[in-house]
């Protein structure tokens, strides 16, 4: 099923009995491209376990809106059905009143629960972890344990993993797979058939990218939350993959020189879409600006040798692609903590000579299509069309030898300050390479055509 059309009545009733029978994931997607008076509609007929079912997808657009548009009654029957991190997530989003009226319809524990999990900063281990886990306590057999997982396993999370804590302390002791505890003896213990290793955890407060490398190096279906030892929850591998996906888009959208995007694309509002790229274009459109003075400083040398306009395309464009390489490869090296902070000096080092090679080859590039054009008529240069050559052969080694130190440099400066590395974009350093390439251009030009064309 890929879409349904809009309908009303008798009729989002009749499709939303066929719903019920199609498989969840097409639902959310036939719902995301459907405007959100006709989604909330046909949620308001379809039946309560499936409904369950598509709230506790993360796919599902505005699910805090959706829920708000339900009566009160069921959308608080609907936050108790679904899994706390989930709901945790639809709560966040909700405004007040609604969160305050949903919250105080939930039962006490749940209620506290959730209340937990919001109390901890977005993005962190804590905020994306639920409390729907296998524990046991560490004397029971390997045959009691999968008993209580049977009758357990429809309200929990995951069951591939099994924590074993102190009953007392609630202490996080040892944790296991499904697959060893299957292979283990009925009457062995489940402390005995568990890796004799302390678990890998993380704290509440850690980063979520944090989360997301342990979890890949240790290739962990979840990791434990634990403060002092005791066992808060756990962060599924789903959860982090989604998570992931939101932040990339995020830093794909401010790479692209623009703040990110709270909605799908198609369905931002008209109004929306320009606020979210106004801002950044105009702060570029004025940093550019500067480019206009770089170019009236020089504006003796241009009406002296005209034919030096002809190449300030060529010169900006590879200063700010060399500057763009560089910075996106940073960048995702930072991601993937490949490098750090205190490494600034080797990714200098190593894009300085990588700069005046790049540049090289584009230098010897645009030499040889200034004399082939030359020599075969496509344009005349001049008398002097050999210096031009050197000129923009010369300014072609310092501009990408710049921007490309220039743009990994950029990056760390941003961290340093506190700042997320993806807004070193891709439009911001070409606007910085661009002011800097016209200075190295005509500094090279005087001093090589000085006495000739200038």
């Amino acid at each position: 099923m890929n879409e349904f059309s809009p309908v009303a009545g008798g009729d989002a009733i009749a499709i939303a009995r066929v719903l019920a029978n199609e498989h969840v994931a097409d639902i959310v997607e036939a719902l995301n491209q459907e405007p959100r008076e006709t989604a909330s509609e046909l949620l308001c007929e379809v039946p309560f376990e499936r409904l369950v079912e598509i709230f506790d997808q993360p796919e599902l657009d505005g699910a805090s809106e959706l829920v708000e548009a339900l009566p009160r009654i069921k959308a608080g029957r609907l936050l108790a059905a679904m899994s706390v991190d989930r709901a945790a997530d639809i709560l966040r989003d909700l405004n007040e009143p609604a969160r305050s009226e949903l919250l105080g319809g939930l039962a006490p524990p749940l209620r506290a629960t959730l209340l937990a999990i919001l109390g901890y900063p977005e993005g962190s281990a804590a905020s994306l972890m639920t409390t729907e886990y296998v524990s046991v306590p560490p004397d029971w057999s390997v045959a009691r344990t999968l008993d209580y997982i049977r009758k357990v396993e429809r309200t929990r999370e995951t069951v591939y993993a099994i924590y074993i804590v102190d009953p007392q302390t609630h202490v996080l002791l040892r944790s296991t797979s499904l697959r060893r505890l299957i292979a283990g003896g009925p009457d062995e213990l489940i402390m005995a058939i568990a890796p004799d290793r302390a678990p890998i955890t993380v704290s509440p407060l850690t980063d979520s990218e944090k989360v997301a490398q342990l979890i890949s190096k240790y290739d962990l279906l979840a990791v434990p939350v634990v403060d002092n030892g005791k066992l808060l929850g756990i962060v599924t591998i789903d959860d982090i993959i989604d998570t992931m996906m939101d932040e990339t888009t995020e830093d794909v959208h401010r790479f692209g020189g623009m703040e990110a995007l709270d909605e799908p694309y198609m369905k931002m509002g008209f109004l929306a879409m320009i606020q979210k790229r106004a801002g950044w274009l105009c702060a570029l459109f004025i940093s550019e600006m500067l480019t206009a003075n770089a170019m009236q400083s020089y504006e003796g040398e241009l009406e002296k040798a005209i034919v030096l306009t002809l190449f300030i395309p060529l010169i900006m464009s590879s200063g700010g692609n060399s500057g763009s390489q560089a910075t996106s490869l940073v960048i995702r090296a930072l991601a993937l903590r490949e490098i750090g902070l205190g490494d600034w000096w080797r990714v200098a080092l190593r894009e300085l000579p990588t700069g005046l090679v790049l540049g090289s080859i584009l230098g010897v590039v645009g030499v040889c299509r200034i004399a082939l054009w030359q020599y075969l008529g496509f344009y005349d240069y001049g008398p002097h069309w050999p210096l031009i050559a050197m000129t923009i052969g010369a300014t072609l080694v310092g501009i990408v030898t710049f921007g490309s130190l220039s743009g990994s440099m950029l990056p760390f400066a941003l961290k340093r300050m506190g700042f997320d590395p993806a807004s070193a974009s891709a439009p911001f350093v070409a606007t910085l390479v661009d002011v800097t390439g016209l200075v190295i251009y005509f500094s090279v030009a005087l001093a090589i055509l000085r006495g000739t064309l200038l």
